[in-house]
């Protein structure tokens, strides 16, 4: 097959696109012209300002059809000073390409499209090819991927299985599938007592002890023992606040936030009865409330092993000549939003510089990742 559109200038045409999130910056426009272009039917689905594509090539609704879900949209850069390299430049040096969103992920939405416009102009599938593009998943998440899914239901658009581009790859090209996440819930909690005099705490209720005594059961105690393809889940106290300047005031108050990391032995809804459980029994005849707030980032999921990560893992290993792991590590990503709709996994670059100042991805990485999704289309179709 002869290429035709080269992912690595796609690639630092996106960067050029300074798409931080929730910006559009350009990098769907660009995308739409080019999937337009190659014969995709293409339609902006914005939701509350969220900028978000979507792209078909193939009849809707047909019964076999192959996904890919990536992202524009990019962090902040931080300190400007703090670059070496032009952070919207887009510059090839050294054999890599240099800009934001590099790495996460402008290079693997370019290694897919590339890989799909070559595709369909040379052997035109017997079905469909969509891709979900959204600005949003960086920002958020609420208006992005939801909101193409959500769109998508209603008028019978229809993934059969889906890649999702981000990278999974912790330092050689090829060596990790990711083929479920934990789940992510933070808790803020506020402990809430009598303020008063520190010579007289009998006059006050003091919220700190109750506190401490809350963190401290919740530190202690271990979740689980992991699963077949998760780690143990996991719980960090990420912040204890008091504000008190005053060394002779007991305050009337206490703050602190946690995260958990979560496996499939958990929902976000049984681990926020947990700690409102924990709350109430440290709390109870003290005179002090432990109030929570709970945000749930997202469920984990699981994608068991199968022909869909057997497609993946095959590609890879001829591309790449290694075999790769198939992994539920690392933070959360759209496919806790793609697994309800249908069985997704995620494969894509290297990622050790994303979010990093001087974002970088290797040059033949990109072409490499191109043969990859390439690969996946021929042998899913054929």
């Amino acid at each position: 097959m002869t290429d035709t559109l080269c992912p690595v200038a796609l690639t630092q045409s996106l960067i050029r696109c300074p798409s931080v999130t929730p910006e559009e910056g350009g990098a769907l426009q660009l995308l739409q012209s080019v999937l337009e272009g190659a014969g995709f039917t293409c339609i902006r689905v914005d939701r509350n300002g969220t900028p978000n594509l979507f792209a078909r090539w193939g009849a809707r609704g047909h019964a076999r059809s192959l996904g890919f879900n990536g992202h524009t949209d990019v962090v902040p850069l931080g300190n400007p000073d703090d670059w070496t390299r032009a952070p919207f430049g887009g510059d090839i040096d050294a054999g890599r390409i240099w800009g934001r969103g590099a790495c996460d992920m402008k290079s693997g939405v370019a290694a897919f499209v590339a890989a799909a416009v070559d595709f369909v102009q040379d052997t035109p599938p017997d079905g469909a090819v969509i891709l979900t593009i959204t600005g949003d998943e960086e920002g958020p998440g609420r208006d992005g991927t939801l909101a193409l899914l959500d769109w998508m239901a209603p008028r019978g658009e229809a993934m059969s299985v889906c890649i999702v581009g981000e990278p999974t790859c912790p330092q050689t090209m090829g060596e990790m599938i990711k083929i479920g996440r934990r789940g992510s819930l933070n808790a803020h909690v506020v402990a809430r007592g009598r303020q008063g005099h520190a010579a007289y705490p009998h006059r006050a209720a003091n919220p700190l002890p109750v506190l401490v005594r809350y963190l401290d059961r919740l530190a202690g105690h271990a979740l689980d023992h992991g699963t077949d393809h998760f780690d143990p889940s996991t719980l960090a106290l990420t912040s204890i606040d008091v504000g008190n300047p005053a060394t002779n005031v007991i305050p009337a108050q206490g703050r602190a936030a946690l995260n958990i990391r979560f496996n499939d032995l958990h929902s976000g809804a049984s681990l926020s009865d947990w700690l409102r459980d924990v709350a109430d029994e440290i709390s109870a005849g003290t005179g002090v409330t432990l109030d929570l707030d709970i945000q749930i980032s997202g469920e984990s999921f699981l994608t068991p092993p199968g022909p869909l990560s057997d497609l993946v893992a095959a590609a890879v290993t001829a591309e790449c000549g290694i075999v790769p792991v198939l992994s539920t590590s690392g933070g959360t990503s759209d496919a806790r939003f793609i697994k309800d709709h249908c069985p997704v996994v995620e494969f894509g670059l290297v990622g050790t510089s994303m979010h990093q100042v001087d974002e970088f991805a290797e040059v033949d990485h990109i072409h490499q990742l191109k043969s990859i999704y390439g690969r996946i289309l021929r042998e899913y179709f054929a």
